[in-house]
């Protein structure tokens, strides 16, 4: 995140005079692009409605427009999970603030043992964790809720989006028709480009246990997706995914020469490079071996660079109600959109981290450029977008505050692989292509900063990730509520190893029973109806008693009781490294 270099006092000051005159200005502006009223913006179908307000006309950008400049909270990129209370050994930190590898610059373990905020940052604003919602909650019954998960809210947007004119809107038009579905090898059937895959949430708040399901999805630009005649084929498209998730999946420790990545069946005849350095060309490739220099196709001219995503490389997030069957509802809670629109050099990209480290010393705030219409830009390249459900459960382009939400963890994060969490963690081989499932992924270890997997001993690293985050957080979520998981997979305060060992895959792990379920959707709901993102999304019903509402003393208590842990990646040591890599045939 970019933060200026201006004392404390007068950064806030300057700030909100700064916002309030693009407020004011932003509220004598018309419909979009000055083109409309409000009231003549193009309808679609609406949900049905259960909250007290009958909708009006249908504007996703209405609210994103009437709030620009509006900026409360103006550290919002701080999560609510950082005020957690550890009380001296509770550690869910350690997943997001480990030591970075390369092309991260960051490295911020020592966060896990300090809350090294500013001033403004002091006092949590995400004052939905200590609302009781309790009641709002209990007033909407299992059919309503049901009802109102299985009603698709991503068709009314896209089809809105898709009838203005291009100088109505500027910013991402959903283009996915996510009815038409996904073929056999994860790529959508609409030919959008789109490709899904499969990959292990990222631990804590992003398990379904805590409140949502969500996919992701990935698309590279029209070159990489054709032959070097300039042809559509999938199979070269095939092959340029397969080296980008090479390049971000192995570990960093591995040289480009050293790496060996499982692959679906490729075939490296079409791509006229020997993928896995064994001097012929084969039809059917199972893993890449070595990473080669450029792509492949018509992007051949494109250098791969390692852990780095190329110009123009898209993502779409959804994130989704639960179903209490098990796996995602046909409601989105959130549509999330990101797009790398800048390549950085190597001596940029340090620059930026460098810059960071300064500006927050100096106590700068951050500032993203762009607009929450078009997109926010962070330092590093990417333009991200969001959108969110309206009180009536129309999905509408987030605020500029709602979108400052999304910008700190995909800014600058130690963590973070150029910025991304899902696709670093993509299953390897064919079983990684396909739309998002649980079933049949295992609880593996993730790979530690620094080193290599030991494929002749995968056992070497330990415990799965999931039992790891359960002992090392004391719980099955940040701020430790989740009495479910509690109760599955602790036993006299500890994780049950047997226990947890006996699962079948992650969905056992993870999945919430349909009564929590149930009461996670309802709770989240209360705050859709009460339009209070900007204090918080998390789906709580009675106020946590373990965060902190004030940050009164700087240390966590966690160095203190050596429990900071440095050992944390998103690189993940699959099974099939060490059984398609770990042979030396």
């Amino acid at each position: 995140m970019h933060r200026r270099n201006l004392p404390r006092s007068a950064a806030a000051l300057t700030l909100i005079a700064a916002l309030a005159g693009c407020r004011d200005r932003a509220k004598a502006e018309t419909s979009p692009g000055n083109s409309a009223s409000a009231a003549s913006a193009p309808a679609s179908a609406e949900p049905s409605e259960s909250a007290s307000e009958q909708p009006g006309p249908y504007d996703p950008l209405a609210e994103a427009r009437a709030q620009l400049g509006k900026l409360d909270n103006l550290e919002a990129t701080i999560p609510p999970a950082c005020y957690t209370a550890t009380e001296g050994h509770a550690n869910p930190c350690y997943v997001c603030h480990t030591r970075s590898t390369w092309p991260n610059a960051m490295d911020d373990w020592d966060l896990q043992g300090s809350y090294d905020f500013s001033d403004t940052a002091k006092h949590n604003y995400w004052t939905n964790l200590f609302e009781d919602r309790s009641e709002a909650a209990a007033r909407i019954s299992d059919a309503e809720i049901q009802a109102w998960i299985a009603e698709d809210n991503y068709s009314p947007l896209r089809e809105t989006l898709a009838s203005w004119d291009a100088q109505d809107y500027r910013g991402f038009r959903p283009d996915l028709d996510f009815d038409a579905g996904f073929d056999e090898a994860g790529f959508a059937r609409d030919n959008s480009g789109w490709r899904a895959f499969r990959y292990k949430p990222f631990p804590g708040g992003f398990w379904p246990t805590n409140g949502s399901a969500d996919d992701v999805l990935i698309r590279l630009p029209p070159a990489f997706r054709q032959t070097a005649a300039g042809e559509d084929s999938n199979a070269i498209y095939a092959i340029n995914l397969e080296i980008l998730s090479a390049s971000l999946g192995a570990a960093p420790a591995l040289t480009d020469d050293e790496l060996c990545w499982p692959t679906a069946p490729i075939d490296e005849t079409l791509a006229g490079l020997d993928l896995d350095g064994d001097g012929e060309l084969e039809a059917e490739l199972t893993r890449i071996v070595g990473l080669p220099e450029t792509f492949v196709g018509a992007a051949a001219s494109v250098p791969v660079r390692r852990g780095l995503y190329p110009e123009g490389t898209e993502f779409l997030h959804s994130v989704r109600y639960l179903d209490p069957d098990g796996g995602p509802a046909t409601r989105m809670k959130e549509l999330r959109y990101s797009r790398r629109i800048k390549t950085l050099s190597d001596h940029d990209i340090q620059r930026r981290y460098r810059q960071e480290a300064e500006e927050k010393a100096e106590g700068g705030l951050p500032r993203f450029g762009g607009s929450p219409l078009l997109g926010l830009r962070n330092a590093f390249g990417w333009l991200l977008q969001g959108f969110i459900e309206d009180q009536h459960g129309r999905l509408r382009v987030q605020t500029e505050e709602e979108t400052y939400f999304c910008m700190g963890c995909h800014s600058n994060l130690s963590v973070t692989a150029d910025q991304s969490f899902a696709f670093p963690r993509k299953l390897p081989g064919a079983a990684g292509w396909a739309y998002q499932a649980l079933a049949g992924i295992p609880d593996v270890p993730s790979i530690e900063p620094g080193r290599a997997p030991p494929l002749d001993d995968p056992d070497a690293l330990g415990p799965g990730e999931i039992e790891t985050y359960l002992e090392r957080a004391a719980a099955g979520d940040p701020f430790r509520t989740n009495a479910e998981m509690l109760d599955r997979w602790f036993e006299q305060g500890k994780p049950n190893a047997e226990a947890i060992a006996a699962a079948d895959d992650i969905v056992a792990l993870l999945a919430p029973s349909p009564a929590r379920a149930l009461a996670l959707d309802k709770a989240y709901l209360a705050i859709v109806r009460a339009q209070s993102f900007t204090r918080g999304r998390e789906p709580t019903t009675t106020p946590l008693t373990t965060v902190h509402q004030t940050i009164r003393e700087p240390s966590t208590g966690l160095s203190e009781a050596e429990r900071v842990y440095l050992d944390y990646s998103l690189r993940l040591a699959w099974p099939a490294l060490a059984e398609i890599c770990g042979d030396g045939t």
